[in-house]
């Protein structure tokens, strides 16, 4: 192999031993199979029995995400930050758009509408508004992800359904749970009140 193919560089081991501090160790070997992987895995280990050995793809798959169990803390914060803060924006949203129903809201409960029928309307509201949220928000990843496909070939992205899946329905229990409370205290208020809001 060439000095520098593959991103890898060659030094003598006792000047890498020296680096990391790990004199008359080595840590990873890597061993050129012309042929059966297997056959070659069974033929290391009957050398070293006590060493582990790994294909090429097995150890390519050691670098995904999911092996990396710093990284999940990460991900679980920033999808509990996200859910906050969809709950807050869709709830101010929400207490504001309510605000300036309240006549219509009024008008509703004085022509016969039940507070179920006032929530339904609300809720059905704020759901479809988070559905084509989230359907923008997918369409805009999948342009994003094609540009970064051109502009950088090397990164890989990994967009799944159940990932597309699970962020839609975070979006739309997110927003659910923001319209509530604006929701039911809509629904409670009086038609003569509401009527005379200004």
């Amino acid at each position: 192999m060439a000095h520098g193919k593959g991103a890898r560089y060659f030094i003598p081991l006792k000047t890498a031993q020296d680096m990391t501090g790990a004199d008359q160790r080595v840590s990873m070997l890597y061993v050129r199979s012309k042929g059966d992987v297997e056959a070659t895995r069974e033929q290391i280990l009957s050398v070293a029995p006590g060493d582990g050995v790994k294909s090429m793809a097995e150890y390519t798959t050691l670098m995904n995400s999911s092996n990396l169990p710093e990284l999940k803390p990460f991900i679980r914060t920033m999808v509990g930050l996200g859910m906050v803060i969809s709950f807050l924006v869709v709830l101010l949203n929400m207490h504001t758009m309510v605000l300036e129903r309240t006549r219509e809201i009024g008008i509703l409960k004085a022509l016969g509408s039940s507070r179920l029928d006032i929530v339904k309307l609300l809720l059905g509201e704020t759901l479809v508004l988070a559905l084509l949220g989230g359907i923008t928000g997918i369409a805009m990843t999948f342009l994003v992800e094609v540009i970064l496909k051109e502009t950088t070939p090397s990164l890989q992205i990994l967009l799944t359904p159940g990932w597309l899946g699970a962020a839609l329905l975070l979006a739309l229990a997110g927003a659910a749970a923001g319209a509530v409370y604006p929701a039911l205290r809509a629904a409670s208020f009086d038609p003569v009140v509401a009527l005379a809001y200004e």
